[in-house]
């Protein structure tokens, strides 16, 4: 039958729109956070004393 081709998985489905929402609330708190609590620009490391020449 043709129509096999267009069975969908409902829990699949329920699966992966949970999964997006999950995703889309954690992706407002870790703005929040970051705006509540900034992290600073990354600084450079300076490398260490080099080795003197002879």
């Amino acid at each position: 039958m043709s129509n096999d081709s267009k069975l969908i998985d409902f829990a699949a489905e329920r699966d992966k729109r949970a999964h997006d929402l999950k995703e889309k609330r954690l992706k407002e708190v870790r703005d929040a956070f970051e705006q509540a609590m900034p992290l600073g620009k990354a600084k450079k490391k300076k490398p260490k004393n080099k080795p003197k020449k002879p």
